[in-house]
């Protein structure tokens, strides 16, 4: 699953405390000059079987099956009911994420997607991304997704070893894995990623440099390299599995990374690398823009310019009670963000992950308020060699992204 889909929090997102030690200064108002740019993000919660792995909301559709015409329906009434939140805004890209959304007929994402034109304005050439397995039957749709409006895919191979996948719960082998990658490249997709994860059980750098070979050779236009870890709430937590120790992970990210430096593609993220252009929906997210999420579970984060706030949306987490509520406040929990404090840190959070960095400017248009306000603790960071000394740039060094953790905590 190409993180992060559902929003910015991910399994490669940095864990910072909630509670600070720095003296908070006198309460200010949050001011924005401009609206974010906005997307949207669509939640189809529903899978062959769940992985060990998977903390993302999602079911297995055996049980009891799943009804994607009544579940688009609701979509579109969530939809309606969420467009003033748009403020007037186009849509910027759209993120269809799950469970595993190409189990979702073609004709089932044509009717999503046309629902979403008639209440909200996507420009032709806005990015649609949908998330698919690369299981035999759901890889024959791809040409109908196309069709449907689909300009961009992201295949979830996580390996491309038969053990490996054993052991990580998939449902495909290494075959169905290349053959998907052929198929994208085959309907029509100039544009797609390739999930693969490393860290795996029983994994060593030779393995996983093989792995990551492997798929290399087959040029995917954009990579999400990503290490396994184990999310609360998942039976790999519950069951931990024999991961490699921490100076495995650091030869392998080393050796990972000068590869793919050799082979031509650019690490615009701490987890994204791309050959043929970066996920638009996904920078969205990393530089604080604006997103509507639909469906079971989605989340939303909108700037409310006039009343000087943030407001996240989380949507009802069981897709039975989301489809009998979606379009009514039932469905909805809604918290509001006033708090200086905790919007820098959250957009730090996201921006500090780009190793090219934002405007500083980006700071106080985003997070409402003037860069004075976290002016020492940047001072400290470029002290300590974690950020760039480049003047109106907010550049995470490479000491800076290895150390992510500590360099966010100066900032809380």
């Amino acid at each position: 699953m190409e993180p992060p889909s559902a929003g910015p929090a991910t399994a490669a997102t940095p864990s910072v405390p909630v509670a600070s030690t720095r003296p908070r200064a006198p309460a200010r108002r949050l001011a924005f000059s401009t609206l974010p740019p906005l997307s949207l993000y669509v939640h189809l919660p529903w899978c062959i079987r769940k992985c060990p792995y998977c903390d993302f909301n999602s079911y297995e559709a055996g049980r009891g099956g799943f009804d994607d015409t009544r579940y688009v329906a609701a979509l579109l009434r969530d939809l309606e009911d969420e467009v003033p939140l748009a403020q007037g805004r186009a849509l910027a890209s759209v993120f269809i994420g799950g469970g595993t959304p190409s189990l979702f007929s073609g004709t089932a994402i044509a009717r999503l997607l046309a629902g979403v034109r008639e209440r909200l304005d996507l420009a032709d050439s806005a990015e649609v991304t949908l998330e698919a397995n690369p299981g035999a039957v759901e890889a024959a749709r791809f040409a109908e997704y196309r069709d449907a409006g689909v300009n961009r895919l992201s295949i979830g191979v996580q390996s491309l070893r038969a053990e490996q996948l054993r052991q990580l719960g998939r449902v495909h082998g290494p075959d169905e894995a290349v053959r998907a990658i052929e198929l994208a490249r085959a309907a029509g997709f100039a544009s797609f990623n390739v999930d693969l994860m490393y860290a795996l059980p029983h994994d060593e750098p030779d393995g996983a440099l093989a792995d990551l070979r492997t798929a290399l050779a087959h040029d995917p236009p954009h990579l999400s390299w990503y290490q396994l870890t184990l999310e609360p709430n998942t039976a790999f937590h519950r069951r931990p599995p024999p991961l490699p120790v921490e100076e495995v992970v650091l030869e392998i990210e080393h050796r990972g990374r000068e590869l793919l430096g050799a082979t031509g593609y650019r690490r615009y993220e701490v987890s994204a690398y791309e050959r043929g252009g970066r996920c638009a929906h996904n920078v969205n997210y990393w530089r604080f823009g604006d997103y509507l999420g639909l469906g079971a579970g989605a989340h939303g984060k909108i700037t409310l310019r006039e009343e000087g706030a943030i407001e996240r949306r989380a949507k009802s987490r069981n897709p039975r009670t989301y489809e009998n509520t979606a379009g009514t406040a039932r469905a909805v929990a809604v918290e509001r963000i006033e708090d200086p404090g905790q919007v820098a840190v959250e957009f730090l959070m996201n921006a500090l992950r780009l190793p090219d960095g934002v405007p500083l400017a980006l700071f106080e248009e985003r997070a409402g308020q003037s860069v004075d306000v976290i002016e020492e603790p940047l001072e400290e960071a470029r002290v300590r060699g974690w950020l760039a000394g480049e003047p109106g740039i907010l550049r995470p060094t490479a000491s800076g992204l290895e150390m992510l953790n500590r360099l966010l905590e100066l900032f809380c």
